[in-house]
């Protein structure tokens, strides 16, 4: 990566799924990563989901008005939002397309980042379409252990698409997630075009780290050290509201590894800002098959692995 600012060896950045998160569980991190330098990604659900949610039934959405305000801040501070769904739930293309804006509205622009969600029926080429080998996608269900379920955001005669919006104005879609620090490593292609997914402009992979725990594992001070060392780029996925507060105090272990990051010579910006950057480093190319191929067979290495590595 040859774009980063003068005295920076490394990019990292965090994109906190808004999944379960409430003013109560996420402001004190947002504190502390205010303080220490770092600007961040959130996504969060601009609409209620009257229909109610057996999963993420705890979450807050921008109808409430504190939350509301709390995220105003945040971007008015620097962090940046991003697009999770219209809500907690399945959302046709009407309630995608007013979720859209209500950001747009509240903002001033749409989010440039979209992260599917769970088994929400909009998800673009998710699930088994997430693979673009056909003899990948097949075996996806076996392999990965695939939940089912329909997924229609980019299928033009279904309810649920809107993947002409998101191909008009969404800039990046998280697709891979890996256990590696470095994405590079794993994804050096990054941001990239698949031609057989028209309605994304670019994917981007990312760093898995669902909860509070994993995030302490993925992110040791060695492997930080090894980030910083080798130059990379990391942008971690994450759920804040995943166990990472508890009583008002953050995790003292999450505290001290942010503070031990911090130390380091990393360029600290949100994840649109570090895929930017890579675009204008000469990526962003269309993918060809062979390239797919080994990124697909990459993912699925890893998630073998860390099946077995859990005993699971």
């Amino acid at each position: 990566m040859t774009l980063l600012p003068t005295g920076k060896r490394f990019a990292f950045s965090i994109l906190d799924d808004t999944d379960d998160s409430t003013l109560e569980n996420v402001e004190p991190l947002y504190a502390i990563l205010r303080d220490h330098g770092f600007r961040t990604t959130k996504t969060a659900w601009p609409l209620d989901c009257p229909e109610g949610s057996r999963n993420f039934f705890a979450a807050e959405t921008l109808q409430n008005k504190e939350y509301l305000r709390f995220v105003h801040e945040l971007v008015d501070q620097g962090f940046e939002l991003a697009f999770h769904g219209a809500t907690l739930e399945s959302s046709t293309r009407e309630r995608t397309l007013e979720g859209l804006e209500f950001l747009r509205s509240e903002f001033g622009r749409y989010p440039r980042i979209f992260c599917n969600h769970g088994q929400n029926r909009e998800n673009l080429y998710w699930g088994a379409q997430r693979f673009r080998t056909p003899a990948l996608r097949a075996l996806s269900r076996v392999l990965m252990r695939e939940q089912g379920g329909s997924y229609e955001g980019d299928q033009e005669e279904s309810r649920f698409f809107w993947g002409d919006v998101c191909r008009d104005v969404i800039q990046y879609v998280r697709n891979f997630t890996f256990e590696r620090l470095n994405l590079l490593e794993v994804d050096p292609g990054m941001p990239y075009h698949i031609a057989s997914s028209p309605y994304v402009k670019y994917w981007f992979s990312t760093t898995d780290a669902p909860d509070v725990d994993a995030f302490n594992r993925v992110l040791s001070r060695r492997r930080i050290d090894r980030l910083a060392a080798e130059g990379g780029v990391c942008i971690v996925s994450t759920h804040f509201g995943k166990g990472f507060v508890k009583d008002g105090r953050v995790n003292p272990h999450t505290a001290s590894l942010l503070s031990h990051l911090a130390d380091k010579a990393g360029w600290f910006v949100p994840v649109s800002e570090v895929l930017d950057s890579l675009l204008e480093a000469g990526r962003g190319r269309t993918l060809t098959r062979r390239e797919i191929l080994r990124l697909e067979l990459r993912f699925v290495a890893d998630r073998i692995r860390r099946r077995e590595s859990s005993g699971i």
